[in-house]
């Protein structure tokens, strides 16, 4: 793996307890995956690190380019918005699994209704591991990605630890990429 010089400070989330700290300018981290518009580093001193989308400059990078909003032709429906809600949970990751929630079977259910001024979006979901200190953060990575549908009003994103979540919940392309097949 490449040594990279952070380029300023950044803020950065210690994996998996969750626990925020600040990466100081000067150190060398190295990219252990980079998915769903966030890095995932190693640092000098062995910890792994997630280190936001919108710090990318830090690591000499660019952040992922948002998607794009919809035009008058793409009017937020239903079935639209079900679906951009599902691409979007595909694009979160568990920062130390290279699998979407989605694939992982973390979401147990993800509801969309039309209210008043848009959408509702009701979305319970697990983690691999109940202490996981990860959790509130990819409860606020999916709630921000949902967020910024078109159409969307209100999101609730509840982290739910019954059932446990096990490895036959994931899907069979989540269990072929992780080699457990």
């Amino acid at each position: 793996m490449e040594l990279i010089t952070l380029k300023r400070d950044v803020e950065a989330i210690q994996i998996p307890f969750g626990q925020r700290l600040t990466l100081p300018r000067g150190s060398e981290v190295s990219i252990h995956q980079v998915l769903g518009g966030n890095f995932t580093v190693q640092t000098d001193q062995g910890g792994l690190v997630r280190v936001d989308g919108k710090d990318a400059d830090a690591l000499g990078m660019e952040a992922e380019a948002a998607a794009p909003a919809p035009t008058a032709a793409e009017a937020p429906d239903l079935d639209r918005v079900v679906k951009a809600v599902w691409d979007r949970l595909k694009t979160c990751f568990d920062p130390e699994i290279p699998v979407d929630i989605v694939e992982l079977g973390l979401v147990y259910e993800c509801k969309v209704a039309p209210e008043e001024g848009g959408f509702g979006v009701d979305v319970r979901m697990t983690l691999t591991a109940p202490g996981c200190g990860m959790g509130p953060i990819l409860q606020a990575d999916a709630e921000q990605k949902i967020r910024a549908i078109a159409g969307v009003g209100r999101v609730n994103v509840e982290l739910v630890l019954d059932p446990p979540w096990d490895p036959g919940m994931m899907s069979e392309a989540a269990r072929l990429q992780l080699g457990m097949m």
